[in-house]
């Protein structure tokens, strides 16, 4: 009682403390300015705490199962020294939530400086068994026990402490790290009551003083032996303990076990030092651990290691799961396994498999009707994620009332419950799923068809089945084929064969996915049980729809024939247009280059010969206006040398271009494929590749080449291989995957033949549904991943944010949040979706990509209509070194006709469906018109390839006769 006084004392100093400066009760008045301008931001700061409070307050009104806000509520209001709302507000969390050890400890020690009488002790002790029920933790009990010697002095205070000691050991003694811990306490605890036992000084014991000192000794002696039996930490330290303490010498079977222990702590320390060093969640750890004691057997350790496991990882859904199925297959004690199912909804209620597993055990440890119904309607306010996930607890439910009726009896107060419940989940199902979720998350009308099964089979009532089948047909499932099949089943079992009939004649007229599948069942009828006038209907009706589905089909068919027709044309056009594009701009150099040679007098220079051939400005080089420097070079062809000048960026890289363009091309060794990595998406104007990807690759391991894939111009063409020593190196390198270079995602993936694996798809993220995990659209493309965390983060621990972008690096306004629970995520989703971030309103949801369309592949054999007849080419197929003998710009753009000249086979355009038009005929004049300008322009191609050619001019007259006798013939037709 004095201790008590003491804390009290303590606590009302703390109060004072607390007390502003210009308060009657402190000693004084203040006449600082700084100590009257901190006393105003204290009271600034003090509203700013009542509205968030507040705040709070009206959110948790709203959703009760706000976590996070729950916990905002009980620091803020800690902080306030609010104590009757504080302890209000603790107990509603509670009551929803299972509190974790750190709540629990500030709870019960915000308790205990306050509990000064009896009866406030009293309810110390059962807030300690609230906190004991949640999750075994050690500091708990051992904090329980180190009150309970408070109460020593009351009567039975002693029992009472040792019963909490061996509840204690019980629960956590096993622990190898925090067991010993419990042990010593509990030994100090007898060691004290064995000195206040020991006779005065001088004095001769009593014989029933020595009988209570023994039985004391004994006691303590039991305490050693049982602790030096498990395997704990510093086991060495409490057998030489024991031996120090024991005056006689320790007996063999507790040696014997000791060092059997010994043994077994040896076997843990690899899974402890693993826990120790690994970092959050260690589900992995804590998995390892879980096997090795399954294998071991021991359903004590078993039930200890699951339970470390969830102290630190209660929001995992599935290791709920497997303790509890451990629980109902192995243990079966009522009281545990209830209480491990009751904390895993209440840590996941979200997660409507534990709640299903929960009415399970309920039912199979026969508790009360009411609590079962009670506990499903605590379900259906969990919150779901899915309305999938509500068609399931409803069923669960449901199967659960079915077992309870004896259908032996016509009627039963069962019976009609469960009727009724049948009839509330179709209507729940229709209202409030959805409206929540905008479908009903029972399509095909599962609960329905159960319960025409049930109406049907069990209670012999078809009238009833046939009025459930008729609402099921007329929610939009009349069309399906298994739909009907199912109802002719259930008519064909206990029904008649009138009513069957009637069901298939109408399913051959309203299914339209498998019709052929119903008219064959509806044949099959009439011939084993039908008569010649049935047979005939049957056959007519069955022939009238067949004939009308294959019409229907043929007609789908040819739309979608024209439509694909039409796909095809509108791409032909888009090649064409492309095509016409780039003749004009080459058609618009020739003329740039035409109108500059012209200034020039050629006419007795035909036969120089030039070292060197000027070099093609590449697009993005300049404008149409030549630079100085490539016009010094172009007088250069006539003889007259120009002043020579540095080299000009463009040039630097032509240059650069060319002289890639002889370096031997290296096939791939695809033997090396383990060790090589394909690198793909960089930007064609990298510099020096080689050097800028092996600065980027050196840190995964030792590379052993890089080989850039250059055009025959000699530019990069954006990807290359990347070839390590090791295949371990090249599975890290996998990880730079989406790493930005030069502003672009630079793609990493496994060097793979497509040839021989054509199905081959390498995707980093998941394309399954992932419940921890966000998927927010419509985000302004500025935003940032800091901006976008800096939103996040409130709702939630963000491990990981992905800004989904283009091949470019250019944002799509897609992000991808990843949280650390399903929780902390469903949370987010009801905060953040509509919320709006720089003027755009996002979209929030759980991220569940829709299934990827795989393009259709052609059918063997079938040759497409609109397919081009393919060129023969050599094997590297068409090269840029083929050139036609004619030039472009006098090649007839629609010729159908491919002609063979030189031996070299041209092009022929894509055949037309349209037969080509007759050409133009031209008079005397217009041909000469047509003649002098063609002419004209042949002077330009004087100067430029000759054709099949890619390094020399045409040197002479002769060539470039042969060259316009070319041109003409090709105007000619000839």
């Amino acid at each position: 009682m004095a201790a008590a006084g003491a804390e009290a004392a303590a606590v009302a100093a703390e109060e004072e403390k607390r007390l502003p400066e210009g308060d009657p009760e402190s000693g004084g008045d203040s006449e600082d300015e700084g100590d009257s301008d901190s006393s105003g931001d204290g009271e600034d700061e003090e509203k700013e705490n009542e509205a968030e409070i507040q705040r709070l307050e009206e959110q948790l009104s709203i959703n009760a199962f706000d976590y996070n806000c729950h916990l905002d509520l009980i620091k803020l209001l800690r902080q306030e020294g609010e104590l009757v709302k504080l302890r209000r507000a603790r107990q509603k969390m509670s009551e929803l939530f299972p509190l974790t050890e750190e709540i629990w400890l500030d709870w019960l020690k915000d308790e205990i400086k306050m509990a000064s009488e009896s009866s406030e002790r009293e309810k110390v002790y059962e807030l300690f068994e609230r906190a004991v029920k949640d999750y075994i933790c050690p500091e708990i009990w051992l904090e329980y026990a180190q009150y309970s010697i408070g109460g020593i002095g009351q009567e039975g205070g002693i029992e009472k402490v040792r019963s909490i000691f061996e509840r204690a050991l019980t629960a956590v003694g096993l622990h190898v790290t925090k067991g010993t811990a419990l042990w010593e306490a509990y030994r100090e605890f007898e060691n004290a009551i064995l000195e206040t036992a020991q006779p005065a000084p001088g004095s001769v014991p009593s014989p029933e003083q020595q009988q209570m000192l023994c039985s004391q000794l004994e006691k303590i002696h039991t305490l050693f032996r049982r602790q030096l039996g498990i395997p704990l930490l510093d086991m060495e330290a409490s057998y030489a303990e024991y031996e120090e303490w024991s005056e006689d010498p320790i007996p063999e079977p507790v040696i014997k076990n000791y060092k059997k222990a010994l043994q077994q702590l040896e076997k843990c320390k690899p899974y402890e030092e693993a826990l120790l060093g690994a970092e959050t969640p260690k589900l992995a750890e804590y998995q390892a651990y879980i096997d090795f004691e399954m294998k071991a057997g021991d359903p004590a350790r078993i039930q200890l290691i699951y339970e470390r496991a969830l102290a630190e990882n209660c929001l995992v859904p599935d290791l709920w799961a497997r303790y509890n199925q451990y629980l109902d297959r192995q243990l079966k004690v009522k009281e545990l396994v209830l209480s491990a199912h009751d904390r895993a909804v209440r840590n996941c209620p979200w997660t409507v498999g534990l709640w299903i597993r929960y009415l399970l055990a309920m039912e199979r440890h026969r508790v009360d009707h009411g609590i079962i119904s009670e506990m499903f309607e605590k379900a259906l306010n969990a919150g779901f994620i899915q309305a999938t996930d509500y068609v399931e607890i409803w069923q669960a439910y449901l199967d659960y009332l079915r077992r309870r009726v004896d259908f032996t009896q016509d009627s039963s107060k069962e019976l009609e419950e469960l009727r009724s419940a049948f009839a509330r989940a179709v209507e729940y199902l229709k209202q409030e799923v959805e409206e929540r979720f905008s479908e009903s998350g029972d399509p095909s009308c599962t609960i329905m068809q159960n319960w025409a099964r049930v109406e049907a089979r069990l209670c012999n009532n078809m009238q009833k089945a046939r009025e459930l089948w008729d609402n099921i047909m007329t929610k939009g499932n009349a069309k399906y084929a298994n739909m009907w099949l199912e109802y002719y089943n259930l008519e064909r079992a206990h029904g008649d064969t009138q009513h069957c009939r009637k069901a298939l004649h109408r399913a051959v007229q309203c299914t339209s996915d498998y019709p052929e599948h119903v008219c064959e069942v509806l044949l099959t009828l009439e011939r084993i049980e039908g008569t010649l006038e049935d047979w005939d209907a049957a056959v007519q009706k069955t022939e009238n729809r067949l004939a009308r589905v294959n019409e229907q089909r043929a007609k789908a068919a040819e739309k979608e024939a024209a439509l694909a027709k039409q796909e095809e044309e509108k791409a032909e056009q888009r090649k064409q247009a492309r095509a016409e594009k780039k003749a004009s701009k080459k058609a618009k150099k020739a003329r740039i280059g035409d109108k500059r040679k012209a200034d020039d007098d050629d006419e007795g220079e035909w036969g120089q010969e030039e070292e060197e051939q000027p070099s093609k400005r590449h697009k993005g080089d300049g404008d149409g206006v030549l630079p100085e420097e490539d016009m010094e070079v172009e007088t250069g062809l006539f003889g007259r040398s120009g002043p020579e000048k540095p080299d000009h960026p463009a040039n630097q890289k032509e240059k650069a271009s060319t002289s890639r363009k002889d370096i031997p091309k290296v096939l791939h060794d695809s033997s090396k494929d383990n060790v090589t990595v394909f690198v793909s998406n960089l930007s064609y104007n990298m510099a020096d590749p080689e050097v800028k990807l092996k600065e980027l690759f050196e840190g995964c391991g030792e590379v052993v080449q890089i080989r850039p894939v250059f055009s025959n111009k000699g530019t990069f063409r954006g990807y290359c291989y990347v070839e390590f020593k090791e295949e371990k190196s090249a599975l890290q390198a996998l990880g730079l995957d989406r790493k930005v270079v030069e502003g672009r995602p630079m793609f990493v993936s496994p060097c793979v033949d497509k040839n021989k694996n054509p199905d081959f798809k390498v995707f980093r993220y998941s394309t399954t549904l992932e419940k921890h995990k966000l998927f927010i659209s419509g985000l302004p493309f500025s935003c940032t991943k800091e901006e976008l965390e800096d939103v996040c983060k409130a709702h939630g621990n963000v491990k990981d944010i992905r800004l989904v972008t283009n091949r470019a690096g250019k944002p799509k306004g897609l992000a991808y949040v990843e949280y650390e629970n399903e929780a902390q995520a469903s949370q987010a989703v009801l905060k953040m979706d509509g919320l709006t971030v720089k003027e755009h309103v996002i979209k929030v949801a759980i991220s569940n990509p829709p299934l990827r369309k795989l393009p259709d592949k052609p059918e063997a054999g079938r040759a497409s209509q609109f397919a081009v007849p393919r060129q023969v080419y050599g094997a590297r197929g068409k090269g840029r070194t083929q050139l036609s003998m004619m030039p472009r710009a006098l090649q007839r753009q629609t010729n159908p006709v491919a002609k063979a000249e030189n031996g070299m086979v041209q092009n022929s355009p894509a055949t037309s469906s349209e037969p080509p038009e007759e050409p133009k005929k031209m008079s005397n004049a217009d041909f000469a018109k047509m003649l002098l300008k063609k002419a004209l322009k042949c002077r330009f191609y004087l100067y430029s390839p000759c054709p099949g050619k890619t390094s020399t001019l045409c040197k002479d007259r002769t060539t470039f006769l042969i060259y316009c006798l070319l041109s003409l013939s090709a105007v000619i037709g000839t």
